[in-house]
């Protein structure tokens, strides 16, 4: 059976949309290793956990599919997935396509959504007031929040639809491996917010690529074998 950590509750009584509420739990409880990589997700185990019927679980389920949370197959079912070096390598290289395009354009967009900007730097803030002693599913949020904001700036539907996923799937290979509870994993992030407030979608564009490949640098040694 699967365990049930401090945070989880039911969520049959949510009034968001069932798929939605049950792919964001599901998603939480891969993020958080309460469903282990490489474990099989049993679709009424699941719906008893969360207390909502088959139905959404499979339809969540689909979504974490999408996002590549989950490998699914038809003979032998939904399994969490294993994220290898190789696919940290391949995520890396395209965040490295996307995320500087995205603080370019959001740079560049001329009439700014300033609650946007605004949004990014309450994050920062808080992180910093927060320190160390702020959780980790609580920073792996708001990580994910700052990031996917920056490609809204950009009001790029097309770009937004294919990063999206990407950001989330990028937080879980940094719940697994980087320190987000110490200051220097959020550092370069007020260069980056300040470029694109600024305008200056060349700078953005470079910090992005700079702390895309700082971030690479600093994980990819961990998920190697010795």
């Amino acid at each position: 059976m699967y365990g049930v950590t401090a945070n989880h509750v039911l969520v049959g009584d949510g009034h968001q949309p069932l798929r939605d509420v049950v792919a964001a739990e599901l998603r939480r409880l891969i993020l958080d290793g309460t469903l282990r990589p490489g474990e099989r997700l049993v679709e009424d185990r699941l719906a008893q956990l969360l207390g909502v019927s088959r139905n959404p679980i499979r339809e969540a389920m689909r979504v974490l599919e999408a996002e590549g949370f989950l490998d699914v197959t038809a003979r032998r079912g939904a399994f969490v997935a294993i994220l290898s070096a190789q696919q940290a390598e391949d995520l890396f290289h395209v965040r490295l396509a996307l995320e500087p395009l995205g603080a370019r354009l959001a740079a560049s967009v001329e009439d700014r959504d300033e609650t946007l900007v605004a949004r990014c730097w309450a994050i920062l803030e808080l992180v910093k007031e927060s320190g160390p002693e702020q959780d980790l599913d609580t920073l792996s949020n708001l990580h994910t929040e700052l990031h996917s904001l920056i490609f809204e700036m950009t009001r790029n539907s097309y770009l937004i639809a294919i990063a999206i996923p990407m950001v989330k799937r990028g937080q879980w290979l940094l719940r697994q491996s980087a320190p987000l509870q110490k200051p220097a994993a959020w550092a370069q992030h007020d260069g980056l917010i300040t470029a694109i407030e600024e305008g200056d979608a060349d700078l953005a564009e470079a910090a992005a690529r700079h702390h895309v490949l700082s971030v690479r640098r600093g994980l990819m040694p961990r998920l190697r074998p010795a």
